[in-house]
């Protein structure tokens, strides 16, 4: 049973990796490098898609019960010390143990929401490419194992191969996005914050005039 099992699963595993190299392989035209490279970010981006739409329903649930419960608690702290007998009433209301439960079942669950939709797709393509640039075939087909040699300090140098360049892409893609994300949020909360303020003011400026 277990024989027939692994030798399904051996004919799925080389069906999809001949489909990636179909899908990749008119990118060794323009070198191991730029192949690696978008296999990489195009990697990075549906791993990034979906872990942001596809959640279970459960981790719906979840997170909308654990936001409410910590709302309650940041609105009963803010409230301590303007309205110290709201913010006990509040504090009454908070049920701890269940705030808790809530808050590790929520980090459980997503962790495991993350590891379907980002980690297993983006080890599946580092496997991937952990077999098909392996220095090797790189030889065989590019002439030479390596993608480019990074000169060091004291006059050392390394050879950068496949494996390293894909992680090195992997998560350059993330900071990247990190940054622009944090960047649009500033700049959003900036023209919010100039509408808020300017708006109401600037019709009050124009009835004096």
């Amino acid at each position: 049973m277990m024989d027939t099992l692994w030798n399904i699963i051996l004919v799925v595993l080389q069906h999809v990796q001949g489909a990636l190299d179909f899908v990749f392989s008119p990118l060794h035209a323009l070198g191991p490098l730029v192949s690696i490279t978008v296999i990489a970010v195009v990697t990075a981006a549906a791993a990034r898609v979906f872990s942001k739409n596809l959640k279970t329903r459960r981790y719906r649930e979840l997170e909308n019960e654990f936001y409410y419960w910590y709302d309650i608690k940041q609105e009963a702290l803010k409230l301590r010390d303007t309205d110290p007998e709201k913010a006990k009433d509040l504090g009454r209301n908070i049920d701890q143990g269940k705030l808790n439960k809530v808050y590790y079942d929520y980090f459980f669950e997503g962790l495991l929401n993350n590891l379907l939709t980002m980690y297993i797709p983006i080890f599946s393509m580092l496997g991937y490419v952990n077999a098909t640039y392996r220095p090797q075939a790189m030889a065989d087909m590019f002439e030479k194992p390596y993608l480019f040699i990074l000169p060091w300090f004291n006059g050392k140098q390394y050879e950068i191969g496949a494996v390293f360049w894909f992680v090195f892409c992997v998560l350059m893609f993330y900071v990247i996005s990190f940054i622009v994300g944090l960047t649009r949020r500033n700049q959003d909360a900036g023209v919010s914050t100039e509408k808020s303020v300017s708006g109401p003011h600037a019709g009050h400026a124009r009835g004096q005039n």
